[in-house]
């Protein structure tokens, strides 16, 4: 084997650091390869659990009893992920969500 092949691993370590890119973006320009992305944002009023015999009941009109309070935040999940919590507002009357609190991603 020459020189070359003979490389160590703590070397080989080295050089990959050298070449991957810093994790944090510099600007908000680094981000545009992103912005096209779609995401699937869902706002959760609330939950309710049910027997299917109940849910095949149901009719026009009926109500469904959620597990949340009025006034109490909603949650705001983007691509099935929980990111945040928030309100529901009315714009040009048409229902929308504000953010209120972000909720830290919890890394396992």
């Amino acid at each position: 084997m020459s020189d070359n092949e003979n490389l160590q691993l703590d070397e080989l370590e080295g050089d990959a650091k050298a070449h991957q890119p810093d994790s944090r973006p510099q600007s908000a320009k680094d981000l545009e390869a992103v912005y096209e992305v779609p995401v699937q944002i869902s706002a959760v009023l609330g939950r309710a659990t049910m027997q299917v015999s109940q849910l095949l009941k149901l009719g026009r009109g009926a109500v469904v009893e959620l597990d949340r309070k009025v006034g109490e935040a909603i949650d705001i999940y983007v691509n099935n992920r929980l990111v945040a919590r928030g309100e529901v507002v009315i714009v040009d009357e048409r229902l929308g969500v504000t953010m209120t609190e972000i909720v830290k991603a919890e890394r396992s």
